[in-house]
């Protein structure tokens, strides 16, 4: 068992491996933190509500909560948002999850197709608060969603292994442009968690494949990944989709920092492309380079702050030490930052 809880926590935060035996993890979400995200954004029937996408709920935010509540020492609220995931959205036969959930329609599932991120997010989280929590049935079912990621969503193209983002609908037999990936889908801190769940050496693959690709994903004159990229030769943004940087990619420099994938030259490309005026952080638009939108929300903001913390030990700003929750997705941002300073970083504190 000390063996497993190393992998886990060095997929938690990218901790050296140890044999150290297995003991209680302090909290690196503050309890004040946490009580006014989840006073927000997760109702009493266990659902994390995404009240800047209509309300609706979804596997991505159901293993945000998840994990977020790990991270924040809670297995009540775990088991709670973890019984409205399985009840309402494990629903295909594959093992994975439907991604989307609308409490005004009938039925409530108004998407079956999965979302590989939020599956990725949901056995990660399970993985993590089965060892912490001694609980067999977390790392069952963990392990259930992993066998199935590896069996519905893994191919090989051009000798890599990626990611699809759905089960169906982005092969090259689904689309003529296909396969299409979404490089923000890669959570590499996950990888290590879901081996220990089903191993296999596909998750070390998926890890180095993933950081060689955004090598190539450079697009337009600010040389950034697309939200969604064709993996035709050469790669190129996927048909029927903004060609931008935008808020799906702007989370892989704060998944890379989490893993421990610190290469600062591709770290500084991220930072200095994205940063706007007055600190804002900013969405482009890859054919032209134009900024798309300037950001001023902490949870966008502190993404190149942390890169400027793990290249320079800067200090994060002030505003940004401190956790008030805006919207659903800029909010999560904000607390996986914050969780990841504490853990990692305390000296930009």
């Amino acid at each position: 068992m000390g063996k497993l809880l190393a992998v886990l926590l060095a997929g938690m935060f990218s901790f050296c491996l140890t044999t150290a035996p297995a003991v209680a993890q302090q909290p690196v979400i503050a309890a004040e933190a946490w009580s006014a995200y989840k006073a927000k954004f997760l109702d009493p029937a266990g659902r994390i509500i995404d009240d800047g996408n209509g309300g609706i709920s979804h596997s991505e935010g159901q293993g945000y909560g998840l994990l977020l509540s790990v991270l924040a020492g809670s297995p009540s609220d775990f088991a709670l948002i973890w019984s409205f995931t399985q009840t309402e959205l494990l629903l295909r036969d594959d093992g994975l999850a439907a991604w989307k959930w609308n409490l005004s329609a009938k039925p409530h599932v108004t998407d079956i197709n999965n979302a590989t991120d939020g599956d990725i997010l949901i056995a990660y989280a399970l993985g993590l608060a089965g060892q912490q929590w001694s609980r067999p049935d977390y790392i069952q079912a963990g392990t259930r969603i992993a066998r199935a990621i590896l069996d519905k969503t893994v191919l090989h193209q051009g000798g890599r292994s990626v990611l699809l983002p759905g089960a169906t609908g982005f092969s090259a037999a689904d689309r003529e442009d296909g396969p299409v990936v979404n490089p923000s889908y890669w959570i590499f801190e996950a990888f290590p968690v879901l081996d220990t769940l089903a191993p296999s050496p596909e998750w070390a693959k998926l890890r180095d494949d993933g950081v060689a690709l955004l090598g190539e994903f450079r697009f337009g004159p600010k040389q950034l990944p697309a939200d969604w990229v064709s993996l035709t030769s050469p790669p190129k943004p996927a048909a029927g989709f903004p060609a931008e940087y935008g808020y799906n990619a702007l989370r892989i420099p704060l998944y890379l920092v989490r893993a421990g994938i610190t290469d600062r030259q591709l770290l500084d490309h991220f930072r200095r492309q994205t940063a706007g005026a007055n600190g804002t952080f900013t969405t482009i638009d890859l054919v032209s380079g134009n900024v798309k939108d300037n950001l001023s929300d902490p949870g966008y903001r502190i993404v190149n702050h942390i890169l400027a913390c793990v290249a320079d030990k800067t200090a994060l700003p002030a505003d940004l030490q401190q956790f008030t929750p805006t919207l659903y997705y800029p909010s999560t941002l904000h607390l996986l930052g914050l969780s990841f300073i504490a853990a990692r970083q305390p000296e930009c504190l």
